[in-house]
């Protein structure tokens, strides 16, 4: 049996734990496997509300394993393509799954790591923590991770730390919006838990709907086709089952039924 991710849920919240310490959870063809199955799963199943992606040991994700880059030394364009193909769908899965999810961060994030923290909806970071796209430095580019980074800390940052490979620190990277709180390493779980609380308190509905109009909203022009969706997305969360009961309950000053 793998031990390369730990999937538990405790009422409403799932945690997916890197579980490598050994290699600071560098992932393999095998991790990339198991973390699109495990957010998948999650996305479909009603009891989640929302999702923690954490790690064990010092480190929260160093990249790529050794051993995995070994091989990759060898292929032909064709087997990269397959390759990095994988990583991309599982970027995507978590990128794109109906939950909202948390990136718990409790130490370093190198290369293909920060891909994993960028695909993720938020991120909290300890203060220790380290952060660093070292592509460059092997003769990579950060090609696969690059539209997830890129949208979590803008083209003007990426310009700086794609092309230099410079480490920057938790400071750095709540600075530029990588991150969305830095705290010591105490305060970590409660600042996870105290957003935890806001997401699985909202409308389960509504923050699905929530987090597909960002990605939909998103660096779009303004257009007239823009404008029609968001009336439509307006019309049609209001029209639902769980808007109703929302905007009753808040005129009712009541729980709504998803908090009963």
């Amino acid at each position: 049996m793998s031990t390369a991710i730990r999937t538990d849920v405790q009422g409403h919240v799932a945690t997916v734990t890197l579980s490598r310490p050994e290699v600071r959870n560098a992932f393999n063809d095998e991790v990339i496997a198991e973390l699109s199955q495990a957010f998948t799963t999650l996305g479909d199943d009603a009891r989640v509300r929302a999702i923690v992606l954490a790690a064990e040991g010092p480190a929260f994700c160093a990249g790529a394993d050794l051993n995995w880059m070994r091989r990759m030394a060898d292929y032909t364009r064709e087997e990269n393509l397959r390759d990095a193909a994988q990583l991309a769908f599982m970027l995507r899965t978590i990128y794109e799954c109906p939950k909202p999810t948390i990136a718990r961060v409790q130490g370093d994030v190198y290369a293909g790591g920060m891909g994993l923290v960028a695909a993720c909806d938020m991120a909290v970071s300890v203060d220790t923590a380290h952060y660093c796209l070292s592509e460059v430095k092997l003769g990579l580019i950060p090609a696969t991770i690059s539209p997830y980074v890129i949208r979590a800390m803008g083209p003007r940052a990426a310009h700086r730390w794609f092309l230099t490979a410079e480490r920057f620190g938790a400071a750095e990277a709540h600075r530029i919006g990588f991150v969305h709180e830095v705290v010591s390493a105490e305060r970590l779980d409660a600042t996870v838990a105290d957003l935890l609380k806001a997401l699985t308190s909202a409308s389960p509905h509504a923050v699905k709907a929530c987090k597909q109009l960002v990605q939909d909203v998103a660096e779009r022009d303004i257009t007239r086709l823009l404008i029609e969706r968001t009336v439509e997305g307006i019309a049609d969360i209001r029209a639902s089952d769980e808007g109703k009961e929302g905007v009753q309950s808040f005129l009712q000053k009541r729980k709504p039924a998803w908090l009963a």
